[in-house]
């Protein structure tokens, strides 16, 4: 039984051909949709004044828009592109559930809960635009708080039930339930708290000030690390715990650090940029897609790669080029990302007749 277990293993994990020409073409595209969300906007940019600008030969105004707008903005949502990917690929593996994400399954929405106690429970000075130092790692500890509450009630009840179907509607249910709590406490706050939560529930990547960034950055950078070193868990995982635990794999400790990763990832991100949506779940199957491969040693900076460019493109939409108007890029990212869930569902159908 132990050698027909680690034959599965073995041609799960193996990738399905010469993976290397596939990460430098992902490489290259991520540097052109980076230097290409710098660029584009309601002020069209030339190349050649990106190096201007970091030489000291560029216009003020260009200097001005490059590296107190777009640059952090692009940093930004590359940061929140690895995060979000990361995160739904922990979720799917752990959950072992291809329909898994944070914020199909709740977990954003545990994050804007806690998040909406900082903003709705205190005072309209203690907003995300106006924290400094202290302020925003409460804001970014009370979403964690939020986001892993609802993954250790999510895994409790997957523990105990099987069905993926069973599992997302309760997760949906979830959110449902923790939104209604909002909506009490929107009507109980004041106008300005109020207008300030509205819009911070639209997502935004362009409205952090330095010393968010830098926490965002710091934080979404731990969870990364924390991903590189579940490599071996996420795997052993992927199969079962049954498995998992024939091989010496501590699941209490396992299960634990991947939560503590999720949560930190989803959670930073939500703190900060508001709740996006689909990248979580999309990007995951975008990146197995592409390298034909369950391996996380594969799919882990597979999946920051593909989560960086999605979300850059996503970021290049929402600002419409050469208009002054910017989209919400929860609109964006749900255009994009609906048609890989729906994707996923009718394969998914037709590979088991169910879903």
């Amino acid at each position: 039984m132990k050698n027909d277990n680690k034959t599965i293993a073995v041609k799960m994990l193996e990738p399905g051909g010469n993976i290397t020409p596939v990460f430098i073409v992902l490489a290259a595209i991520l540097i052109i949709a980076f230097i290409l969300d710098i660029l584009l906007g309601s002020v069209a940019i030339k190349p050649a004044e990106i190096f201007r600008v970091f030489t000291g030969n560029a216009d003020t105004n260009i200097e001005t828009i490059i590296l107190r707008f777009r640059l952090p903005k692009a940093i930004t949502s590359l940061v929140v592109g690895i995060a979000l990917s990361l995160s739904g690929l922990q979720m799917q593996t752990i959950f072992r559930n291809p329909m898994a994400g944070p914020y199909v399954l709740g977990v954003s929405s545990g994050a804007s809960l806690g998040v909406a106690l900082v903003i709705l429970g205190f005072s309209a000075s203690f907003v995300p635009g106006n924290l400094q130092n202290l302020g925003n790692w409460v804001l970014v500890i009370s979403a964690w708080a939020g986001a892993g509450a609802v993954m250790i009630l999510i895994m409790f009840i997957s523990s105990r039930i099987k069905e993926i179907m069973t599992i997302l509607i309760i997760g949906i249910m979830l959110a449902s339930g923790i939104s209604a709590i909002v909506s009490i406490m929107q009507y109980f706050s004041s106008e300005t708290m109020l207008k300030t939560y509205v819009i911070w529930t639209m997502g935004s990547l362009g409205n952090l000030s330095g010393g968010q960034l830098k926490v965002l950055t710091i934080t979404v950078a731990a969870g990364t690390i924390l991903s590189i070193a579940s490599v071996k868990m996420l795997n052993a995982l992927l199969l079962g715990e049954n498995y998992a635990g024939s091989i010496g794999l501590n699941i209490r400790l396992s299960r634990l650090l991947i939560f503590a990763c999720t949560s930190i990832l989803a959670g930073s991100v939500t703190a900060f940029c508001g709740p996006i949506g689909f990248i979580g779940i999309a990007v995951p199957h975008i990146a197995r897609n592409l390298f034909r491969s369950s391996d996380h040693k594969i799919l882990v900076p597979g999946t920051i790669m593909a989560g960086g460019i999605i979300m850059l493109i996503s970021d290049i939409i929402s600002q419409l080029p050469g208009n002054e108007n910017i989209l919400p890029v929860n609109s964006v990212t749900s255009l994009i990302g609906i048609p890989v869930v729906i994707w996923v569902i009718l394969r998914r159908r037709k590979e088991t007749g169910i879903f």
